[in-house]
């Protein structure tokens, strides 16, 4: 049987996140248009410094800062950002973003992640229209980039994802 179209993004965006420094969780994306992966990225720390895997420890978790909050204490540039910050503005607008979250421990598939408020935003400015989230081997959300402008979170007062 062959796999889906999502799916094959998906596990390219699931080996993307092998390439992953974090030590939480490991973040794969990739950002497709018109069937071709414009830009990949991973979760770790900006070129030239020490990611926390090399250090061996987090900075976010000795301080005691619960998942989704406080993002500006990490030293990791998110997988999002990342894959943005790689691509050619035109390409992205309209474009899909696949992303899938991993476990550091045993590359398990991590299900029910989101991207958080500050890569919504990066998302919604570079015109991408989809976010399609890896929940297990089989099955993924799709994520209408608009909702998250007419369904602004960032007034809600709420943290995480």
């Amino acid at each position: 049987m062959r796999v889906s179209k999502e799916n094959y993004y998906l596990d390219i965006a699931r080996t993307v996140s092998e390439r992953s420094t974090c030590l939480r969780r490991r973040f794969g994306a990739i950002i497709v248009k018109d069937d071709t992966i414009v830009s990949t990225g991973y979760n770790g720390a900006p070129r030239g410094r020490a990611n926390c895997s090399d250090l061996g420890f987090c900075f976010r978790e000795h301080l005691g800062i619960p998942r989704g909050e406080r993002y500006e204490m990490c030293r990791s540039v998110h997988a999002e950002a990342n894959a943005i910050v790689a691509a050619e503005r035109d390409r992205m607008i309209g474009s899909i973003l696949y992303l899938c979250c991993t476990s550091p421990e045993d590359g398990a598939i991590m299900g029910g992640t989101n991207s958080c408020m500050m890569c919504k935003k990066l998302i919604i400015n570079a015109g991408i229209s989809k976010v399609v989230v890896r929940d297990d081997a089989e099955n993924f959300r799709v994520i209408e980039v608009s909702d998250w402008i007419t369904d602004d979170d960032s007034l809600s007062g709420k943290f995480g994802y």
